[in-house]
C-alpha cells in the first residue's frame, strides 16, 4: 500500500496482529506507582489487574510526541507516500490534538484521524483505512472518508466499580459511596466520542440488559437503513476468564442473530480508568 496506517493500543489491536496486518501499534503508557509501562512491551492486562488488587496507584498518560514521530519519520524513509494516523477520539484525551500539531511538521504526508472512535470502533475505523488504502486512496482522502463516517457507531459500557472514575474525577467520592452501598451500575454510553451517563441500574445482569436493550432499539432506529451485511457487533471489557467472555459474546449473539459479534479486551490504558469487571457492547458500521 502506499498509504500506512498507524494507531495505539486503544483501538485493542496488540502489537502482533498489527504486523500481521501492516498496521504500526503504538504502545499506550501505563503508570503503577508511579513508574511508567508501556502496555504490552512491559506490562500485561494481568499484571494491570494483579497491580489493582495490590491497591496500587494506576493512571495513564498520553503517549509522548517522540514516540509517534519516530514511527511517522521510519514510515516515510520506507518509501510510504502518506500516513493516516488514527488516535483515540479527542473528546476523550488530548492526544489526538497533540498529534495533529506535530502532523504540521510533515506538509501533509501526515494526516491524523479524529473520528472520535475508542476500542472496538477505532479497531473497525483502523480495518476501513486498510481496506481505503488498498484501493489506492490517499492518505487525506482515507482521513476524509473515516471522519465523514465518524459517527456510525455506539457503544455502552458498564463499571463493575466507580473506584477508578472517582480518581479520574468522572464521578465524585460521595455519589461513589452511595452506588457501592446500593449495589448501582452505572450504564455509560459513548456517541460522537464523549463518554456521557446513560442510566443507572442496580447489578451488573440488569446493566449487561439495558446496554444490550439500548443497542437493540438503535439497530431498529438509527441503523435501520444500514445493509445488514456492513453492520458489525462489538463487546468489550476487561475480563479475566475465557468464560466471563464467553458469557458476554453469547448474550450478544442471541440478541442480534446472524450478525458477526467479536470480543476486545479493553487496552490497559481504558482498563486503568474502567477497573476490573467493565463489559461493553457496541454496534459499528464497517466500510463498503
Amino acid at each position: 500500500m502506499p498509504v500506512a496506517i498507524v494507531t495505539d493500543t486503544n483501538s485493542g489491536i496488540s502489537a502482533q496482529e498489527g504486523k500481521e496486518l501492516g498496521v504500526s501499534v503504538i504502545p499506550m503508557p501505563v503508570i503503577v506507582n508511579g513508574e511508567c509501562y508501556f502496555e504490552e512491551e512491559n506490562i500485561t492486562h494481568a499484571d494491570l489487574y494483579a497491580a489493582m488488587r495490590a491497591k496500587k496507584e494506576v493512571s495513564t498518560s498520553m503517549p509522548s510526541p517522540q514516540s509517534f514521530c519516530e514511527v511517522w519519520d521510519k514510515l516515510l524513509k520506507e518509501g510510504y507516500d502518506g500516513i493516516v494516523h488514527l488516535p483515540m477520539s479527542s473528546g476523550l484525551s488530548a492526544s489526538c490534538e497533540m498529534a495533529k500539531q506535530f502532523a504540521e511538521n510533515y506538509g501533509g504526508k501526515v494526516q491524523v484521524v479524529d473520528n472520535h472512535r475508542i476500542s472496538f470502533s477505532m479497531r473497525i475505523a483502523v480495518f476501513d483505512a486498510i481496506k481505503l488504502a488498498k484501493r489506492g486512496k490517499t492518505a487525506e482522502e482515507i482521513k476524509r472518508i473515516l471522519e465523514d463516517h465518524a459517527y456510525n457507531a455506539s457503544i455502552y459500557i458498564t463499571v463493575n466499580s466507580l473506584e477508578y472514575l472517582k480518581k479520574s474525577g468522572r464521578v465524585t467520592a460521595a455519589a461513589a459511596a452511595i452506588a457501592t452501598v446500593l449495589n448501582i451500575k452505572p450504564v455509560l454510553t459513548i456517541q460522537g466520542g464523549k463518554l456521557d451517563a446513560f442510566k443507572k441500574v442496580h447489578g451488573i445482569k440488569k446493566s449487561k440488559e439495558v446496554m444490550l436493550e439500548a443497542l437493540s432499539n438503535e439497530l431498529k432506529t438509527r441503523f435501520a437503513h444500514v445493509p445488514k451485511e456492513r453492520l458489525i457487533i462489538g463487546t468489550a471489557g476487561t475480563l479475566e476468564t475465557q468464560a466471563e467472555v464467553d458469557e458476554v459474546i453469547a448474550a450478544a449473539k442471541k440478541t442480534f442473530p446472524g450478525l458477526p459479534v467479536y470480543y476486545t479486551p479493553l487496552s490497559c490504558s481504558i482498563a486503568c480508568h474502567t477497573g476490573i469487571g467493565a463489559v461493553g457492547f457496541g454496534i459499528c458500521v464497517e466500510e463498503e
